[in-house]
């Protein structure tokens, strides 16, 4: 199953709008969407509320959303169009073991599109998409560990220079760059190149599966 990563480099920068208008863009791919959060100490990986335990059951939460006018990142997913929804939540730095169930929901899957920067720790996508906005000068480590591997940018339409310190340009040179509005995250070229790009994936999957 083909699996997109969706990042970016800091919040609310528009990752939820561009996984949305991907699934809209793309709704014959019967999305299989997940929102990972990893929350800091003292809050609760069950519900993200402030919290004192330390208790195994509250270090990792699955849950998967049931509306699509709930007002969260996950229903957005599902108005959209998604198939499925999940939000995946653990406390910080311990989402390698949510990853066994995380693998069961990708394996279950048609086609997965993930909200998150951490998973590339642990696999690699068939397409990795970073949410960048140049104004904003907050850049999560994740992000920036990650970024040479992207295959597009998503950027606004209009930067005037940057607020980033200590981040080469070169990092994202080779990748296709998008742009996007308030009011359209997710263009056209962007869900086409997606399209290609799956596409291609199946053909090169096809093709290995009749020499094999």
């Amino acid at each position: 199953m083909p699996i997109v990563v969706v990042g970016g480099h800091t919040r609310n920068i528009g990752k939820t709008s561009v996984v949305a208008g991907l699934i809209a863009a793309l709704p014959d791919r019967r999305w299989t969407a997940i929102k990972i959060t990893q929350f800091g100490h003292n809050v609760c990986s069950a519900n993200g509320e402030p919290c004192d335990c330390e208790t195994a059951d509250h270090t990792i939460a699955i849950s998967e959303e049931r509306s699509r006018t709930s007002g969260t990142d996950t229903a957005r997913y599902l108005a959209a169009g998604a198939s499925h929804s999940f939000w995946v939540r653990t406390r910080q730095g311990q989402l390698a073991e949510a990853m066994p169930r995380l693998r069961t929901l990708i394996a279950d899957a048609e086609n997965v599109i993930v909200e998150s920067n951490s998973i590339l720790r642990f696999l690699r996508p068939d397409i990795f998409i970073s949410v960048l906005d140049p104004s904003v000068a907050d850049f999560k480590p994740s992000a920036l560990r990650y970024l040479d591997r992207a295959d597009a940018v998503v950027m606004p339409a209009d930067t005037n220079g940057t607020a980033w310190v200590g981040v080469a340009p070169s990092l994202i040179a080779h990748a296709q760059k998008f742009t996007m509005t308030p009011e359209n995250f997710c263009s056209t070229d962007l869900s086409a190149f997606v399209a290609n790009c799956l596409r291609e994936i199946e053909a090169t999957s096809q093709l290995a599966t009749r020499n094999s």
